[in-house]
């Protein structure tokens, strides 16, 4: 199949007039113009690698959409799909927590974690339309979550691990009162109550012995198992050096500019959300991920919890940094695809998947249509040739 006509981004410029053909799945060629039949007509469109997503917490909420409203896992999964899909989303992490709490219902119990990881991992062999994965979220001071992970990690379950503590006063909630204030309005109770809650949060967490050797568990049980580590909500240059040195080599979602700044340093990948860079601002205050564009540190954009964020960030973010659209295009896709290890997809080369998104640019650019693994798995019906309505 020919794709002519396009602007095709590639990972170092783009190519305005461009084709792209696509065999077995594969991309096999590559043209500076237009082909002389193409089976689909660009018209100027964008042509772009698929959408690596190392963190998205969707799956969660699809099967949970109310507190203690649950529904089948494969319904909540297929939904899933198709939103990714519709996205341009071609390589999902589906990031899971285990421990209860009772602002998630049952979602994140190590028991549903379990039995979602399972269903996904079921469906994945031939019922998706896009490449899921796992990404395993782990609370360090949860420690009955350890040995769950660490089973998952030797059955060959997770694709990811990522290290969080979220106590009070570091991390994301290093801004005790605005913690407090947040936590206040979100459960419709007093600051008076919620700061009780923050406390014993906090109490907890500094009678809890274990956490160092959780944190050093999983890490070590990880690098067995040879999968990527990530640290989740770096504050300080010095957290970013812990976590390297327990062979982290991702730093997500840092919150602050010398924590990224360490992170390059130290050649760990910076990941941030999409959310985020498209809005300009974290919504809890913390480091803005065009900020961290501007400043050279930042290297990938994750969905985080609104997968159309991911192409209207990448495209913004072309004029905020250095390298164009090709360089923020990057963040969403290449990058990512490095950073996890993925070396057979990530960008339009001879070789690899022909995981490609078409979309239109603009004021508010728009996804017409994504193929995984050279299958057309959503089309808005718009583009010359795929205008027959996808399976989805």
């Amino acid at each position: 199949m020919w794709l002519s006509d396009f602007e095709v981004v590639l990972r170092d410029r783009v190519i305005p007039r461009g084709a792209v053909r696509i065999e077995d799945g594969m991309i096999a060629e590559i043209r500076e113009e237009p082909a002389a039949s193409a089976d689909v007509n660009g018209d100027g469109r964008l042509l772009l690698p698929g959408f690596v997503d190392m963190h998205g917490d969707m799956i969660e909420r699809e099967i949970e959409p109310r507190l203690s409203v649950r529904f089948p896992l494969e319904l909540g999964i297929f939904e899933l799909d198709k939103k990714l899909a519709g996205n341009g989303i071609t390589t999902a992490f589906a990031a899971l927590s285990f421990h209860a709490s009772s602002g998630h219902g049952q979602i994140r119990s190590e028991e549903h974690s379990r039995s979602i990881i399972q269903t996904l991992i079921q469906l994945r062999k031939n019922d998706l339309l896009v490449d899921h994965r796992v990404h395993a979220r782990f609370e360090i001071t949860f420690t009955h979550a350890r040995a769950v992970i660490e089973d998952l990690l030797r059955a060959g379950a997770l694709d990811l691990v990522s290290l969080m503590d979220h106590t009070p006063g570091q991390g994301q909630y290093r801004d005790i009162e605005r913690h407090i204030e947040t936590i206040a309005r979100n459960n419709r109770i007093t600051l008076e109550q919620a700061a009780q809650r923050v406390q014993q949060r906090m109490e907890n967490r500094a009678q809890n012995n274990d956490a160092v050797d959780n944190l050093q568990g999983i890490a070590a049980t990880a690098r067995e198992h040879g999968v990527i580590i990530a640290s989740h909500d770096d504050d300080s240059a010095e957290k970013v050096m812990v976590v390297e040195g327990l062979g982290a080599r991702i730093s997500e979602f840092p919150v602050t500019m010398a924590a990224a700044q360490e992170a390059r340093k130290l050649d760990l990948a910076t990941a941030m959300g999409a959310p985020n860079a498209l809005r300009g601002l974290s919504y809890s205050g913390n480091l803005s991920a065009r900020e961290a564009y501007e400043h050279g540190v930042l290297d990938i954009l994750a969905s985080d919890y609104h997968p159309a964020s991911m192409l209207p960030a990448a495209i913004a973010l072309a004029k905020a940094g250095a390298g164009g659209l090709s360089a923020s295009v990057a963040l969403v896709s290449a990058n990512p695809a490095s950073a996890l290890g993925l070396t057979d997809r990530g960008a339009i080369e001879v070789g690899l998947r022909a995981d490609l998104v078409v979309a239109e640019g603009g004021h508010l650019p728009r996804l017409r249509a994504t193929f995984s693994r050279g299958k057309l798995v959503y089309s808005d019906g718009t583009v010359p040739g795929l205008s027959t309505p996808s399976a989805i």
